[in-house]
C-alpha cells in the first residue's frame, strides 16, 4: 500500500439491495447484519470489491447506532462488532493486505442537515460509535456523507483522539456547498489543524464532484489527500436508494480521471465493476 493512489470500495448498502437483501428504511443496509443469509451477502460484496483491486472496504456500519436502531430488538454494538467481524473475515479470505475503514454517518438523515441533533446528542452519540468501531479493530474511521460542519468537527475531534487515521467526506450540493450552505473552504480550515488525515466528497452525482475537489484543493494544498466517490441514481423515501446503472463502469471513470484527489471509489449504485475499472485505468 505505498502508491500515492488509493482505491476504496464501492457501494455496500444498494449492493447487497441488488443482490436480494432487504434494505428498507430505517436499518437500511444494517438489514443485512440481521441475518445469516445477509451476513454470508455482505462477506460476499466486501469479497468481490477486493478482488475488483479496492484497497480498502467499507464496514457495513453506516446506520448501526442506538438512534435508528431503538426499539427494534438489536444491540448497536452488537451490530457494529458483527459488521467489523464480516470485513475481517473478507480480507482475511482475500490473502492480502487491505484496510478497514470503519463507516460513521450522520445521525440522521444524510440529506437534511435540518435535522443534525444538538451538540450534546452528537458528542455522546458519535462517541459511542467511534468506541464501538475501535474495539471492533478497525483500521482507519471514515466520517461520511457529513451534511453539516458541525457535526463533522464533533465527530473528528473524538475520532482522532482514538490515534487511528481519521478521513471525513461531505455530501455537497449542486453548488458545491455542503448542504447546510457551509463553504468546503470552512471545513477545511476546521478540521485539517484538528489532525484529519484525508477530506474529499461523496454520494454526490459523479459530474458534480470535481468543482468542490478544486476549492478543497485551493486550500489544502497539492500535497494533502484528497477522496471522492459519487452516486448512481437517485434518493428513495422507501428503500432509501434507487440504482438506475445511470453511469456505466467507463463512464465513471472518465469523470474520476478529472478529480484532483488521491483516495477514490464510488458511492451508492455503484458495484464492483466501477472498482475494477478505477483499478485498471485510474490506479494503474
Amino acid at each position: 500500500m505505498n502508491s500515492k493512489r488509493l482505491l476504496l470500495d464501492g457501494a455496500t448498502g444498494t449492493e447487497l439491495n441488488r443482490r436480494g437483501i432487504d434494505t428498507g428504511l430505517p436499518l437500511w443496509s444494517a438489514n443485512a447484519l440481521t441475518t445469516d443469509a445477509g451476513l454470508d451477502v455482505l462477506r460476499q460484496v466486501h469479497l468481490d470489491y477486493l478482488f475488483a483491486g479496492a484497497d480498502i472496504i467499507t464496514t457495513n456500519t453506516f446506520r448501526t447506532h442506538r438512534r435508528v436502531l431503538a426499539g427494534k430488538g438489536f444491540s448497536a454494538r452488537e451490530l457494529t462488532l458483527r459488521a467489523v467481524a464480516i470485513a475481517r473475515e473478507a480480507v482475511a479470505e482475500f490473502g492480502k493486505p487491505a484496510l478497514i475503514a470503519g463507516s460513521l454517518s450522520t445521525l440522521e438523515d444524510c440529506y437534511r442537515p435540518d435535522l443534525v441533533p444538538p451538540a450534546k446528542e452528537c458528542l455522546d452519540e458519535h462517541t459511542e460509535r467511534i468506541e464501538h468501531l475501535v474495539d471492533g479493530g478497525v483500521d482507519l474511521l471514515l466520517i461520511e456523507t457529513m451534511n453539516s460542519i458541525g457535526e463533522a468537527v464533533i465527530a473528528a475531534k473524538i475520532a482522532i483522539a482514538t490515534g487511528l487515521p481519521t478521513w471525513v467526506t461531505f455530501v455537497c450540493d449542486k453548488k458545491g456547498r455542503v448542504l447546510s450552505s457551509e463553504t468546503l473552504t470552512h471545513a477545511a480550515e476546521l478540521l485539517m489543524p484538528l489532525g484529519v488525515k484525508a477530506l474529499g466528497v461523496n454520494c454526490m452525482p459523479a459530474h458534480t464532484i470535481a468543482q468542490p475537489l478544486t476549492e478543497l484543493r485551493t486550500v489544502c494544498g497539492e500535497d494533502f489527500p484528497l477522496m471522492a466517490y459519487g452516486n448512481i441514481g437517485y434518493v428513495d423515501d422507501e428503500q432509501g436508494w434507487t440504482n438506475t446503472d445511470s453511469t456505466d463502469p467507463e463512464g465513471y471513470l472518465q469523470q474520476a480521471q478529472t478529480w484532483s484527489a488521491q483516495i477514490i471509489g464510488a458511492c451508492c449504485g455503484s458495484n464492483p465493476e466501477h472498482i475494477r475499472k478505477l483499478s485498471q485505468g485510474w490506479k494503474n
